[in-house]
């Protein structure tokens, strides 16, 4: 499908264009936390707003717009929630960089209540904040329903969801693609419903002066918020499952119980395990931070065991060759493994006094976005090039992979070393008690400095492909 290849090709070009940007304000960032730059603290907090949202987004919509492309495999796709998706993408993003940079928005990529009311330097920045936000889910959510009625309508809920391989059944196969995507597009509803929920609020108060509860605002804002991350991290494995096995010369994966039981699983759990960002709030209920301990523990095993051990049985005696694609997806799963462990850890409630408000935090969630998710998605995008240009990149592997790869590792190593040295994180400079943070932000910052690199290699090769995939149109 022509129309399906090009507006594909446009999320990679805008993706891959934006994430040396993303990746620029970072190292910004800890370049000033080792004092090598002196970035005013309105400066930095502007960078940190704008670098998470910015990585957040991009990749979430990148794994989005990957299970789309390969979506049409299995069933009719319809090309224009994708492509309402990308101009609401794009709206959005506009109305955040202006709120950012032209009005001094600077509240952190949390935007936890009520800093949207105050972090900022320009009065109608939050409201552009605001309608940022609601450009972007509106358009996801649009997006997520157009895809998840596409498989509903080949593929009733029970099938799409494996029920019957529960319960040994081997026919009608379900494709694991198919589950996990479904898992993961039915994870998505309740976080984008609590999204309204929580805008409808901010407006409440923005408008009207209607004060809110702090407490309400947390929850509702890291339920969205964590399990948007998560989902999007599920898509990317989606793509693997997809695609991995032909790559390494192998039949393709069946759903088989312990797969099926997996998913289900995760796509219960997945929406309580975000209270372990409240374990601080002595407020909340303490049942629901049992729930959230238990839930953070438990998230990540199913999906992990499976997938590891799928994809090692996989290589295992494959004579694989290892260009970008298949190298991408598989230091993802292991590198995926690290972070979940270092969640794990940071999850249990009486580490989480000691870890949460430290480095150790940014460890794990750039761990399983910079080396595992990300991966996933340039593991889709090396494909598509191929499969648009047959060029596979070759040329680039040993560059790209080992800067890419020795400087992430690196970058997310000095990050588990500070935190858990106690640095703190969120702060732009660091004070004489924590002194040593300066050193582990410069070492954190020259290897991200090799991950720019080969970011920028990777997209001048990635962008001048897909660009002739937009003008063949």
């Amino acid at each position: 499908m022509k129309a399906l290849d090009r507006i594909t090709a446009a999320w990679i070009i805008t993706v891959t264009l934006v994430f040396p940007i993303a990746i620029l304000l970072g190292i910004l960032m800890r370049l000033n936390q080792a004092n090598v730059l002196e970035l005013s603290p309105l400066t930095f907090y502007s960078f940190m707003t704008a670098h998470g949202l910015l990585m957040v987004g991009i990749w979430f919509v990148m794994s989005m717009a990957g299970v789309s492309y390969l979506l049409q495999r299995y069933v009719e796709v319809r090309v224009w929630p994708i492509t309402f998706g990308y101009v609401l993408t794009l709206v959005g993003v506009v109305l955040l960089l202006a709120a950012i940079f032209g009005g001094g928005f600077h509240t952190g990529w949390y935007f936890l209540y009520p800093l949207p009311f105050y972090a900022r330097t320009e009065e109608w920045a939050t409201m552009a904040f605001l309608l940022s936000l609601g450009s972007l889910g509106v358009g996801w959510f649009v997006w997520s329903l157009g895809l998840l009625v596409a498989i509903l309508r080949k593929y009733p809920l029970t099938r799409a969801l494996a029920w019957h391989h529960l319960v040994g059944k081997s026919e009608p196969e379900t494709p694991p693609f198919i589950l996990i995507s479904t898992t993961t597009l039915l994870g998505l509803v309740p976080a984008f419903v609590a999204a309204v929920i929580l805008l409808g609020l901010f407006f409440m108060e923005y408008l009207g002066g209607v004060k809110q509860d702090a407490l309400l605002m947390k929850n509702l804002t890291f339920y969205f918020g964590h399990t948007l991350v998560n989902e999007m991290l599920y898509f990317g494995i989606a793509a693997l499952y997809e695609l991995f096995p032909a790559l390494a010369g192998k039949p393709p994966y069946r759903t088989k119980p312990f797969v099926a039981l997996a998913w289900n699983l995760v796509l219960v759990v997945v929406w309580t395990a975000y209270f372990h960002h409240l374990y601080m709030d002595f407020v909340q209920p303490t049942v629901l931070q049992y729930v959230g301990q238990l839930a953070s523990w438990i998230a990540p095993i199913p999906a992990i065991a499976v997938t590891a051990f799928s994809v090692l049985g996989t290589v295992y005696r494959s004579g694989i060759k290892w260009w970008l694609a298949p190298t991408f997806f598989f230091t993802g799963v292991m590198f995926w493994i690290i972070g979940g462990l270092g969640a794990i850890l940071d999850a249990i409630v009486a580490n989480n006094f000691v870890l949460h408000n430290t480095l150790w935090v940014p460890a794990h969630f750039h761990t399983y976005n910079l080396l595992g998710n990300v991966l996933f998605s340039l593991g889709f995008i090396t494909w598509f090039v191929r499969e648009q240009s047959g060029d596979d990149g070759s040329r680039l592997y040993r560059p790209v992979a080992t800067l890419y790869l020795l400087g992430g590792a690196g970058f997310v190593a000095a990050f588990y070393i500070a935190g858990a040295l106690s640095i703190m994180r969120r702060v732009d400079k660091y004070p004489e008690l924590v002194a040593n943070g300066g050193v582990w932000a410069l070492v954190g910052a020259l290897f991200a400095i090799l991950v720019l690199v080969a970011v920028a290699i990777y997209t001048v090769h990635v962008v001048r492909r897909c660009w002739r995939v937009l003008a063949a149109a």
